[in-house]
């Protein structure tokens, strides 16, 4: 059995080094355009965020891609900054803690894989048909 005591929950710069050490184990062929985009860790999403994504309870949303995707990029684009993955800490947290079943390491890393396909153009039913991990 575990002994909690003294133990505490990952704080945002634990989770950003590991959605870093995810970026580095990406093939040579996305690695280079997932160098451009931001890791950002937030607590929760903002409520302006939740309500653009229709979502009602802040704990469903772990991760989002923020930016323009790859394939949808014009050099007319004018610079508004730098497209970002968000994470959101607590619901990481939550969902690690009842999957059981994957570090939260593994899931960060899931995450962030799954928010940069976005930013490579893929949507989440294009993501859904090859990856079965929320099955």
């Amino acid at each position: 059995m575990t002994d909690w005591e003294g133990l505490r929950a990952p704080d945002a710069t634990e989770i950003e080094v590991m959605a870093r050490a995810a970026l580095a184990t990406l093939p040579a062929r996305f690695a280079g355009h997932a160098h451009d985009v931001a890791i950002r860790v937030a607590e929760f999403a903002s409520e302006e965020v939740l309500d653009e994504l229709q979502i009602d309870d802040p704990f469903e949303l772990t991760g989002l891609y923020d930016g323009i995707p790859v394939t949808e990029k014009s050099v007319g684009d004018q610079p508004g900054g730098p497209d970002i993955v968000w994470l959101y800490r607590r619901p990481l947290l939550d969902e690690w803690a009842a999957r059981g079943d994957v570090t939260l390491g593994q899931l960060v890393a899931h995450v962030v894989t799954h928010e940069l396909a976005h930013h490579f153009g893929w949507s989440d039913d294009d993501i859904a048909r090859i990856d079965r991990w929320w099955e």
